[in-house]
């Protein structure tokens, strides 16, 4: 099992961002020296409410500096709302930054105020995904490449910064509902599970995704990945005092921008946290959050689990008393499987 670190972040207005990077850099040095394998964050426009955030790729190439030997990944770019040819240069750019040790992690995205701004209109959402998702890897791998559409005009061009891996790095897509599933497995190299999914969800769409491998005729990922919200603590009520209010406060934002309506009809945000905890985070001592993990790698077959263990104003001492159980306790066992 591999172990990654996932950083939102996200942070409150009144959150001096050139402190809270420091603290960034801590939390990176920390997971470096202490054997985790890699690195993601996440990418939003126009954060709503009390929330900013630093845009997803000069963030993480700074990271990568921290970083030694992690694999750095995009853990998603929103790729249907930018031209392919800036993704193509910019993702072969990370690549070398990364050494050609990165992953390009995508989704399809869900907030209207975000497909409104970059003018992507709502009924061409998952083609343009698909269509930018194609292109892309042409960039990557054809010569004298002529194309047509409202996205783009290509004329015999050839992109001659290409990236490390060939014909690419891994494509890792984010989905949440069942055909973004299905679609993850048409189009990508893994499948990168939702951490918003309580783990029936998981375990029933799983299924869905191996039927849709095998129509494809595709072999299931060397690479399975999930992020998950996790909390390590002396026990299960100690991390809820510790990282209660700054995860329900996570959870509250998904709820108001409309994330769980991109996910299956039996997920909802709308619940008290007591409710919405259930089967869904990883919270406890180290041996409690073994033993919650254990579905995932037993059933659903993941073997590279990526950790969110801070949230928007978490304080960084927090957020490393969890990571240094993580990384004491928890991360050696994990290594084992």
């Amino acid at each position: 099992m591999k172990v990654g670190l996932f950083f939102t972040n996200q942070q409150y207005l009144e959150t001096d961002m050139v402190s809270a990077l420091e603290e960034h850099y801590v939390m990176v040095r920390h997971a470096r020296d202490s054997g985790w394998d890699s690195l993601f964050t996440g990418q939003h426009y126009l954060n709503e409410g009390n929330n900013k955030q630093l845009q997803i790729v000069p963030f993480l190439a700074r990271l990568a500096a921290e970083a030694g030997d992690m694999t750095i990944g995009l853990g998603i770019l929103l790729i249907n709302l930018h031209n392919p040819v800036y993704v193509a240069e910019t993702v072969a750019t990370l690549d070398v930054i990364a050494r050609g040790n990165f992953i390009f992690g995508v989704g399809l995205g869900y907030r209207e105020v975000e497909f409104d701004a970059f003018q992507v209109p709502r009924g061409k959402r998952v083609a343009r995904f698909e269509e930018c998702l194609e292109l892309v890897q042409r960039l990557w791998t054809e010569e004298n490449i002529t194309y047509e559409s409202e996205v783009c005009k290509l004329e015999g061009v050839t992109m001659n910064i290409r990236p490390v891996q060939k014909p690419g790095p891994p494509i890792w897509i984010a989905a949440n509902n069942d055909g973004a599933v299905e679609r993850a497995a048409r189009l990508g190299d893994a499948w990168f599970v939702s951490p918003h999914s309580t783990t029936a969800t998981n375990l029933r769409q799983i299924g869905l995704y191996k039927a849709e491998l095998e129509r494809c005729g595709r072999p299931f990922p060397k690479e399975l990945p999930i992020i998950k919200e996790v909390f390590c603590a002396r026990d299960r009520r100690e991390a809820l005092e510790m990282c209660g209010p700054y995860l329900s406060g996570k959870y509250k934002d998904y709820f108001k921008w409309g994330q769980d309506e991109a996910m299956p009809e039996e997920e909802s945000f709308d619940l008290a946290f007591d409710e919405l905890l259930k089967d869904r985070f990883i919270l406890g001592s180290p041996e409690e959050c073994y033993e919650q993990l254990r579905p995932y790698w037993e059933r659903v077959g993941v073997n590279h689990l990526v950790v969110r263990t801070h949230w928007a104003g978490m304080p960084l001492s927090t957020a490393l008393h969890s990571m240094r159980l993580i990384s004491g306790e928890l991360l050696p066992e994990l290594h084992k499987l």
